[in-house]
C-alpha cells in the first residue's frame, strides 16, 4: 500500500461520521435514504462524506433509481475485518 492510500484511509475513517458510516456498511448495504434517517443529517452532508470514503476506495456507490446506494468495497471489507470492531446488530 502507498503512502498516499494509507493517508486517505486514515483520513476517511479519521471522522467520527464517516467512521459511524462506515460501520453501518459493514452490516450491509444501504441506501443513501435510510444513512441519512439513521443518522439525521442533510442529504448535501452525506454525498460530502460519502465522497471522501468512495476517494479512499472503501465504500461503492451506484445508483439505482433517485437514491444512492451504498456498501463496503472488497477493500473497506478487508479493512472492517481486519480491525477487529464488532459488527452492529
Amino acid at each position: 500500500m502507498e503512502l498516499n492510500e494509507l493517508s486517505a484511509i486514515l483520513k476517511a475513517l479519521g471522522n467520527e461520521l464517516r467512521l459511524k458510516i462506515f460501520l453501518m456498511l459493514k452490516n450491509q448495504k444501504l441506501c443513501a435514504y435510510h444513512i441519512l434517517d439513521k443518522l439525521n443529517i442533510t442529504q448535501p452532508t452525506l454525498s460530502h462524506h460519502m465522497k471522501i470514503l468512495c476517494d479512499a476506495e472503501l465504500v461503492n456507490a451506484r445508483k439505482k433509481g433517485t437514491w444512492m446506494h451504498y456498501s463496503l468495497s472488497a477493500e473497506g471489507a478487508a479493512l472492517g475485518r481486519w480491525t477487529g470492531v464488532p459488527r452492529r446488530t
